[in-house]
């Protein structure tokens, strides 16, 4: 999958949970859902983008998010 489309759909993930009141469960939940969700493929090669091209793309909660799993 193209790193574009994954960075989108994360940024799009932690969108959603950046709403919830605590950063830190909101970081629990948002991991738990990309572990949980993902194809191991598509985790592999966004961490993979990430390593080659920095995370700058992500928005702070997916950075957060990223930087754990």
């Amino acid at each position: 999958m193209k790193a574009g489309s994954l960075i989108k759909m994360a940024n799009q993930i932690a969108d959603f949970f950046a709403a919830m009141p605590c950063r830190e469960q909101a970081v629990q939940d948002m991991a738990a859902h990309i572990r949980r969700s993902w194809e191991a493929r598509m985790l592999r090669d966004l961490l993979q983008h990430i390593e080659k091209n920095g995370d700058s793309d992500l928005s702070p909660l997916a950075r957060e998010v990223f930087a754990k799993l």
